[in-house]
């Protein structure tokens, strides 16, 4: 489902910033799309949370999923009818998805034992290699498929989510808590328990469940949660790492094309980028056991930088490629880096809305660079972009150092 999920963004990536470009009635403009699917995932984030803790993962999820099938239908009419403004509502609305599916990663943490929690995290990261190779491929493929440049790309997208939802049919999640009435009783019937796996979110419903205390115990206030050094510096890194990696990768279509470079360079660009993102995903998990959260998440701060370099080196299609492949490195060591650092951030019972604030920040950093990419790469040039990249990498660098220290010093303490 998260290789599904990135074969979908990629794609959108791919495309969205030629179409805009081709439509807007202003070259700064192109980025636009790209930023209405991300300013719809930060918008959907209070809802996503409120559906899975009153549905649970598997109906948020296919909500999700459908609301995938309606918007890239939609998307498509957009490129259709040469309508820029539809296009970037239908993307708004395609942010519903994107917020749900950025739970995954969560939902394998909860189905897995505690010791093996960020090796699943990892692991689901890892899924995203079916979109690197999906992608940029669908893209190219479909790029011609209708008259209308890329309008069968966006149709391809609705048959990508309605096999994401025949996929997670066969998942098993465990039911949503019951909820309370006034009394403190169970307001319906109770539900059927599904068979054991072991997974740590069910077990803690079991024990608050002998206490009777299930869909009571709602945890610590949010902002207790949030004012947590080790919540701030996961949502700064994982935010910041993450607005990093989409302001470069959502200009270089526009960069590369500024270049006179073709687009089968393009995909082939993105696609070794998204096999940076998660090919690491089979031993991400493993280094962060071994060597511990922080120094891995500096092991991805080094390579984004060392990405900028490379880009600030040229514009040849060789330079383009070792960047953004870097770029997709340094990205999943600090996004699985922060991931795993937020899940000791809040209890079981506080999931939804901690995980809820931790990807509301990611999607409002996103949609600032979405923003950024469009009109620094059409306006300033692909060499500024790399340079405005340096003040939030230093911005995490600072972050990673301080709660390095707080750490230090408690444990000296």
């Amino acid at each position: 489902c998260q290789g599904l999920f990135l074969t979908n963004n990629v794609t959108f990536i791919a495309i969205n910033g030629l179409v805009g470009l081709a439509l807007a009635p202003l070259g700064w403009m192109a980025t636009l799309p790209v930023m209405g699917y991300v300013v719809g995932g930060a918008l959907s984030t209070g809802l996503v949370a409120r559906t899975q803790a009153r549905y649970g993962r598997r109906t948020s999820f296919q909500l999700g999923l459908a609301v995938a099938v309606a918007s890239a239908l939609l998307c498509g009419y957009a490129a259709y009818s040469k309508n820029f403004w539809l296009l970037v509502a239908a993307t708004v609305v395609a942010g519903f998805y994107n917020a749900n599916a950025q739970l995954y990663r969560f939902a394998a943490a909860e189905l897995a034992v505690p010791a093996f929690r960020e090796k699943a995290v990892s692991l689901v990261m890892a899924g995203g290699l079916l979109g690197a190779v999906a992608g940029p491929n669908l893209a190219a493929f479909t790029r011609n498929l209708t008259p209308v440049p890329f309008a069968g790309a966006y149709l391809a997208l609705a048959g990508v989510a309605l096999l994401a939802m025949a996929l997670l049919a066969f998942i098993e999640f465990p039911p949503p808590p019951a909820r309370q009435s006034v009394s403190g009783r169970s307001a319906g019937p109770p539900q059927a328990r599904p068979a054991p796996s072991g997974g740590i979110l069910r077990q803690a419903q079991d024990d608050r469940e002998k206490q009777g205390t299930v869909g009571v115990n709602e945890g610590r206030p949010l902002g207790e949660i949030m004012r947590q050094p080790v919540f701030i510096v996961a949502a700064a890194a994982g935010a910041l790492g993450y607005g990093v990696m989409n302001l470069l990768m959502a200009a270089t279509p526009i960069a590369m094309q500024v270049c006179s470079l073709p687009f089968s360079d393009v995909a082939l660009v993105l696609e070794w980028h998204v096999i940076g993102m998660f090919a690491p995903g089979f031993f991400t998990g493993h280094l962060i056991k071994r060597f511990g959260t922080l120094p891995i998440m500096a092991v991805g701060l080094l390579l984004n930088l060392l990405c900028v370099a490379i880009a600030l080196s040229g514009v040849d299609f060789k330079q383009f490629l070792a960047a953004l492949f870097l770029l997709g490195l340094g990205w999943n060591f600090l996004f699985t880096g922060s991931t795993a650092l937020a899940l000791t951030a809040y209890r079981p019972e506080e999931k939804d809305k901690a995980q809820g604030a931790l990807n509301f920040c990611v999607f409002a950093v996103l949609a600032l660079s979405s923003l950024a990419s469009g009109v620094l790469v059409t306006t300033r040039g692909w060499a500024l972009l790399n340079l405005g990249s340096l003040l939030p990498l230093g911005v995490t660098a600072l972050a990673l150092g301080w709660l390095a220290l707080r750490q230090h010093r408690e444990q000296n303490a």
